[in-house]
């Protein structure tokens, strides 16, 4: 717990122990005995306060004093005075004290001590003396600074006076992570009700960075004062608000505009080999934070043809969740044959009415509105189609011609940015404000090597270069991705116990700059090489090749994003992959794909040579229906014996499993199909035609049996054709 390593008892520790229990068991049968009988006696009650005062952590006990409680109230004497009651309370309220004399830190003695108190027949008075002679015993004891604000809750005392008192508590010793954190409580609250004295919020966070800064340059080390700093970070730079960040399709595109294609067949994303045969075109809301009430009533849809604009969203979360930043429905899209232009405009429009709300609380409030043009599908186009394997060796793709940056349609992909209004003035505050902080993280640098200072640096420059871009896209030279990237290889090495938490990062960030910037890296980019020199201002054109393949297939011309050999172990910034139907992220180190669920036009992916360790890591592939190829070879399925995360999925044990989990039809000889429930859960909704999964220990004969029946339109398994 918290860094330190558990000791084992000595002899004489565990003698103790053994007494101390031999001497509790006789106390507690009698305890249990009138317990089970509602014996609520004044010397049943003594046998429970003794046992309490032995054992502050008996958590029936003091359930049972509740009872007992609610019992003696019940009696007459009760309704003869309030004599009676007060005294049933504060004979409540002495026991908790003693209990507390025992652990301070107990859970039951403080919740029961709160049970009473929100009686309303007890006196607070005493409890700050109490909280006072605690918390000096204690300044960080979490108990007492969680009944603090229940006390001065129950006061009615105000919030600028107990502001003062964690800047006295602050000032006594600044390594008071409780102090602190209760501060960011309390000012939460007075910058949300603009407070007298507490607006503009502007004056009061600038303060505050002067006030934690000088917790920091006193000791860099100590890890409180940097906690409240991020929190002040998190106030500059969040948005009030979720916000439409993304869309599939993106806002204007045009898939039948002919200055957008640079291939032969079918402009420069394909974007027509998706199965549009199937009548269904997936439209996708990507938003900054999750949020719920995405429906018919809060998004709606405006067409000029005879669709069906009263559609079902669906939230794209493997967690069953009602909220997810991703949402998606699917629109009914004409046959070519009928005389439609080659795409016919959509407005989708919202925040025009109430309804959609973030996990936070927060309603969406900004009025979005994107037209998208929706191409017609060619029903004839799949008929008598050769299926061929796909092979992701770098001999079947070849690199794109760099288009003009004027017609290059990524720039409408990547580049979305939904207006909003947005205070030019608290921007530019917010701009300063960050940048200052980088110069004050920076000077501490100079002389400390501390490991989290290196980590709020890395931080603030993410933030700083977030907002610059969304201020002004043209300002991608002030995004300081090297020295970030930099800064998290360095935590690797000084930090190696948080280091997968460092990879992560990093993993985002050079996503993020794969976004912004065109850069040439060479195969095998390690944790110890330094990023190459970026070229232009064309957005990942690097990794984007042509899939090359002569046959009529719906791959023909695809466009393919590869980071493969990476050191990947996370993805992100998914809001800007949403236009993909193939994507290599070969030979890094994943171990899970959350976020891919928002990719719904992926088709194909290459996922081998990771180290996903089970089939419930690889769950957000059950959201994406277009799934026709998949290669997860030479990962560590089957190879760990205790699967965490498989508690997070639905299982046959479950009750909320549907019906339709017949297991029997799927049987291989007299094994129980049950033990493949995870790869059944998994693969059951899906239509892959190819399936690479080799190389994992799960990987058996059996296993492989199993597949093939699950997965009547697999044509290829590891490579061999199926009959």
């Amino acid at each position: 717990m918290h860094g330190r390593p558990r000791k084992a008892p000595t002899p004489e520790e565990q003698r103790g122990l053994a007494e101390k229990a031999a001497k509790l068991r006789p106390l507690q049968s009698q305890f249990l005995q009138n317990h089970h009988s509602k014996i609520y006696t004044k010397e049943a009650l003594e046998i429970s306060a003794k046992l309490l005062e032995a054992n502050p952590e008996h958590y029936t006990a003091w359930n049972y004093r509740k009872l007992a409680v609610e019992h003696n109230l019940g009696r007459p004497e009760a309704a003869a005075g309030s004599d009676f009651i007060d005294s049933v309370f504060a004979e409540e309220l002495r026991v908790a004290e003693s209990a507390l004399k025992r652990n301070y830190k107990s859970y039951g003695a403080w919740h029961h001590r709160k049970w009473v108190l929100s009686k309303g027949h007890s006196s607070t008075d005493r409890e700050l003396r109490l909280l006072n002679l605690y918390q000096r015993q204690d300044t960080r004891n979490f108990h007492t600074w969680n009944y603090r604000r229940f006390i001065t809750a129950l006061k009615s005392i105000p919030a600028e006076q107990e502001l003062q008192f964690t800047t006295d508590m602050i000032n006594e010793n600044f390594s008071n992570y409780s102090a602190w954190h209760n501060r960011s409580v309390l000012l939460s609250h007075l910058l949300e009700e603009k407070a007298q004295g507490y607006f503009p919020k502007e004056k009061i966070l600038a303060e505050e960075y002067e006030f934690v800064r000088n917790a920091l340059f006193t000791d860099p080390d100590d890890q409180s004062g940097w906690f409240y700093h991020l929190w002040l970070v998190d106030q500059t730079v969040k948005v009030d608000a979720p916000m439409l960040v993304s869309s599939w399709p993106p806002h204007d595109y045009d898939f039948s505009n002919p200055k957008d294609c640079t291939l032969d067949d079918g402009g420069f994303f394909s974007y027509t080999a998706f199965k549009y045969n199937t009548g269904k075109f997936p439209l996708v809301l990507y938003f900054s934070e999750a949020v719920e009430g995405i429906n018919a009533s809060t998004v709606t849809l405006e067409a000029e043809y005879d669709i069906d604009t009263n559609l079902t969203w669906t939230p794209l979360s493997t967690y069953n969740s009602v909220s997810a930043q991703a949402w998606v429905t699917h629109l009914n899209i004409p046959d070519k044959k009928i005389n439609f232009p080659k795409a016919f405009p959509v407005k989708v429009s919202l925040g025009h009415s109430q309804g959609i709300i973030s996990s936070s609380g927060i309603p969406y409030s900004h009025r979005s509105c994107i037209t998208v043009y929706i191409p017609l599908h060619d029903s004839q186009k799949a008929e008598g189609q050769k299926l061929e394997r796909i092979l992701w060796t770098d001999e079947n793709f070849c690199n794109l011609e760099t288009p003009c940056q004027k017609t290059n349609p990524l720039n409408s992909v990547l580049q979305l940015r939904i207006k909003e209004e947005i205070d030019p003035t608290a921007l530019k505050w917010n701009v300063e404000t960050i940048a200052n902080e980088i110069a004050h993280c920076r000077e501490l640098l100079s002389w400390s090597t501390c490991k989290i200072g290196k980590l709020t640096l890395a931080r603030l420059l993410m933030a700083h270069g977030a907002m610059m871009v969304f201020n002004s896209p043209d300002s991608l030279s002030m995004v300081h991705f090297a020295e970030v990237l930099e800064l998290y290889r360095s935590l690797i090495e000084l930090d190696p116990t948080h280091s997968q938490y460092y990879k992560d990062e990093y993993s985002l960030v050079f996503l993020k700059k794969v976004i912004l910037l065109s850069v040439n890296y060479s195969c095998g980019v390690g944790w110890g090489e330094a990023p190459l020199v970026a070229s232009s201002i064309e957005s990942m054109l690097g990794y984007c090749h042509q899939y090359r393949d002569s046959t009529p297939l719906s791959t023909s011309g695809c466009l393919c994003l590869r980071l493969s050999n990476l050191s990947l172990s996370r993805i992100g910034s998914v809001e800007k992959f949403l236009w993909l139907q193939m994507l290599d992220l070969s030979h890094n180190q994943l171990r899970s794909i959350e976020g891919l669920e928002a990719m719904q036009l992926l088709s194909f992916l290459n996922l081998s040579n990771n180290k996903i360790g089970s089939f419930t890591a690889l769950d957000p592939l059950r959201l994406l229906k277009s799934l026709e190829v998949l290669d997860i070879s030479y990962n560590e399925i089957g190879s760990h014996t205790v699967d965490t995360r498989r508690y997070l999925c639905t299982s046959p044990l479950s009750h909320t499993v549907g019906s339709d989990w017949n297991f029997e039809e799927f049987r291989i000889c007299n094994d129980s199909v049950t033990n493949y429930w995870e790869a059944f859960s998994l693969f059951r909704d899906l239509n892959l035609t190819e399936l690479d999964i080799v190389g994992n220990a799960v990987a058996d004969d059996k296993f492989k049996s199993f597949l093939h029946k699950l997965l009547p339109g697999l044509k290829w398994l590891d490579s061999e054709v199926l009959l």
